[in-house]
């Protein structure tokens, strides 16, 4: 079983790039990763003067590590205005918008070794995560992204896709996405689990409905997602607990990998009435890992 490598990252804050004042709250707040945001919350004309806000706002920062930006994609010819206004800063990561496969992060990653060369940043420190469901040819390549430098973790989205597609309803009427969208969804889950980074699920566009927030979080959760993007600061205390293991299932995991333990030959341990077999031992371990994390 493949398993992404450990990295706390449950939640994911946008913060405009163009506003101190949001990019303030947002880094105050307990997201595990904010990304300040130079592209679809930034209007064109406003790109040069919110760069130079967010190349200043981390350079104030002393937790840059958890403060990514979200730049323009590789194909939208801001990219390279993008990099040289905030690498000097060091962000934590990037986030690439538009991903259509490997290739995307390859080209990412040269464009980040030389700026890291440029400006003193050890080759390979800054991280990259990639939205990899937004066009429709992207999600013919979900699959491709193993071994991809930088990469530690993979997202989807719904509005470009929808765009491109010109799909006008997202949603069925009891609130579950449609199936197009839940194919990208599922696509980006097992691209990420076959690269071994994490998958990161979409945002809910709602961020008043703090209860859907929460079974929603729960519910892609339990199908192997490892956090969630937010568009607003009061979504992060719901998708932080979501994504952190109870004490109930922390101890039932230490049980199946305690019983594996008592008994090293054994492909089968019989637990509370259930027979556990090894993935189950795998699922255990992972979850402990996520924990510890």
């Amino acid at each position: 079983m493949t398993t992404p490598a450990p990295f706390k990252a449950r939640s994911w804050l946008f913060a405009p790039g163009d506003s101190e004042k949001k990019m303030g709250k947002a880094a105050d707040g307990a997201a595990d990763i904010v990304l300040l945001d130079l592209e679809d919350s930034v209007m064109p004309e406003n790109k040069p003067a919110a760069r130079q806000l967010v190349h200043n706002f981390l350079s104030s920062r002393d937790d840059k590590q958890r403060l990514w930006v979200r730049v323009n994609p590789l194909s939208s010819g801001e990219i390279e205005a993008d990099l040289d206004a905030i690498m000097a800063a060091a962000p934590g990561g990037l986030f690439l918008p538009k991903a259509e496969g490997r290739e995307d992060v390859e080209q990412l990653d040269e464009l980040l070794t030389a700026q890291e060369k440029a400006h003193g940043i050890d080759v390979g420190a800054t991280k990259v995560a990639s939205l990899v469901t937004e066009t429709p040819k992207a999600m013919f390549h979900t699959g491709d992204y193993e071994d991809a430098p930088r990469l530690v973790a993979m997202s989807w989205g719904a509005e470009d896709l929808s765009s491109a597609l010109g799909a006008t309803i997202q949603f069925q009427a009891d609130g579950n996405y449609m199936p197009t969208f839940e194919l990208a969804r599922s696509l980006c889950l097992v691209g990420a689990i076959a690269a071994g980074v994490a998958p990161i699920e979409t945002i809910q566009s709602d961020f008043r409905d703090l209860d859907g927030l929460r079974k929603r979080a729960l519910m892609v959760r339990s199908q192997g997602y490892r956090g969630m993007l937010a568009i607003h600061p009061a979504q992060v205390p719901v998708i932080n607990e979501a994504f952190t293991p109870s004490d109930e299932e922390l101890d039932h995991a230490r049980a199946i990998i305690a019983l594996f333990d008592a008994n090293p030959g054994a492909g089968t341990v019989g637990l509370n009435g259930a027979m556990l077999d090894r993935p189950h031992l795998a699922l255990a371990q992972a979850l402990l890992a996520s924990a510890e994390e």
